[in-house]
């Protein structure tokens, strides 16, 4: 396989080469699951980590050094923070981009919050992905909810998506007649959204790329993604593609992150279409959950290398350990009774297994549809591993 790493040029992105070595603090903005590993891996460099979120008691601040906890609105608490650390990053996208604006002069944010305004509104993306030449789902714009014209400009079936906040399948609506597409008028009325055409695809893939201040830029393994109601169940690495597929898509991925401009982790999202194409669906400037087969399956982890990127240090191996497979643990693992929940998972047959790692991420409460942990599993062949990890997930 191609690689498709970039070395630095001594220089760094702005003409200087900034390291933040270990011993300073890191502050994250978000405090959900991805910052809680994130504070892992910069915490077992040697860093200091500071936790900005509205929710007390969150996860990452369960293992920060420190948990701030204030609105993201609330600009005066920004700054303070912002002067308590060395660099500025975050764990999800759904931070305004307005307010972060406070922090660039005083601390260094990374991705530059022009990289999530961008990336956090779904118009915003496409229309980046359009001018910059790069594959994607044709589209139309509907704004207020006027679905009706933008339907006919792509035709069914399609899907409509909230243009603003939407994950694992919020905000989204699959169109297959006119019936749906009246429900459709009811249902986004007064909201900005994006009409795609439906893709035919033979499979879902994702890239994760990092970039340092340096201009380093390193992909990892193409990771095979299935989801189950919207959310990813299963992420595969390798994926099941022929190497000239995953070179093109590591590639690719590695162009978007430079177009862009990206200093950290960048989560690209691709369908391979049925005609062998390779299409762009959705960005995510952090640490993605496709990316968690990584804490066991490759020689970095993607929380050590968006570390090691937002720091300026040198970007580590992304050499697969063995072929890998991470599963999804959902609240619906736990026991429910009449909408109560009654028990905990047995977590017996994972724990057991040598191959497998276990990893839950501290929430206070399962919820239905809420990602509570993962386990990974290895093996010496790709289809030994899901095969391992469909059983497991059966005890569970």
């Amino acid at each position: 396989m191609e690689d498709v790493s970039r070395e630095p040029d001594g220089k760094g992105i702005e003409g200087q080469t900034p390291v933040i070595l270990p011993g300073k603090t890191i502050g994250i903005l978000g405090g959900g699951q991805l910052g809680r590993m994130l504070a892992q891996a910069a915490q077992t460099l040697g860093y200091r980590v500071h936790v900005y979120e509205p929710q007390a008691q969150c996860p990452a601040g369960a293992v920060a050094n420190r948990e701030v906890n204030a609105s993201y609105d609330d600009t005066e608490a920004l700054r303070e923070f912002a002067r308590g650390v060395d660099v500025v990053t975050y764990e999800f996208e759904n931070i305004p981009a307005g307010p972060l604006a406070v922090i660039a002069p005083l601390v260094a944010l990374y991705p530059r919050a022009e990289v999530l305004h961008t990336t956090q509104n779904r118009q915003r993306e496409k229309a980046w992905l359009r001018t910059s030449g790069f594959p994607h789902v044709a589209y139309a714009e509907a704004l207020d909810g006027e679905i009706a014209p933008a339907v006919a400009q792509v035709g069914l079936p399609c899907v409509v998506k909230t243009a603003d906040f939407g994950y694992d399948g919020k905000g989204q609506m699959k169109l297959t007649t006119p019936a749906d597409v009246e429900q459709a008028v009811t249902i986004f009325r007064g909201r900005r959204c994006v009409v795609e055409a439906w893709c035919e695809f033979s499979c879902e893939l994702s890239v994760i790329v990092a970039r340092s201040t340096t201009g380093e830029t390193r992909a990892f393994p193409v990771a095979e993604n299935i989801h189950r109601h919207h959310i990813l169940d299963f992420s595969i690495v390798p994926a099941r593609v022929v190497p000239a597929i995953a070179t093109a898509a590591e590639a690719l991925a590695a162009r978007i992150a430079e177009k862009l401009g990206v200093v950290g982790l960048l989560a690209v999202e691709l369908f391979l279409t049925t005609q062998g194409e390779l299409v762009v669906n959705e960005l995510a400037p952090r640490p993605h959950n496709s990316g968690h087969w990584s804490l066991d399956g490759c020689a970095t982890s993607q929380f050590e290398q968006h570390v090691r990127a937002v720091c300026g240090l040198p970007l580590g191996s992304v050499a697969m350990r063995e072929p890998t497979v991470m599963v999804n643990i959902l609240g619906d693992a736990w026991k429910w009774a009449a909408g109560k929940q009654v028990g905990e998972p047995d977590w017996s047959a994972v724990l057991a297994e040598p191959h497998a790692k276990l990893h839950l991420y501290g929430k206070a409460e399962p919820r239905v549809a809420r990602k509570m942990g993962h386990f990974t599993v290895r093996a010496a062949d790709v289809e030994t591993a899901i095969a391992r990890a469909r059983e497991l997930q059966a005890t569970l």
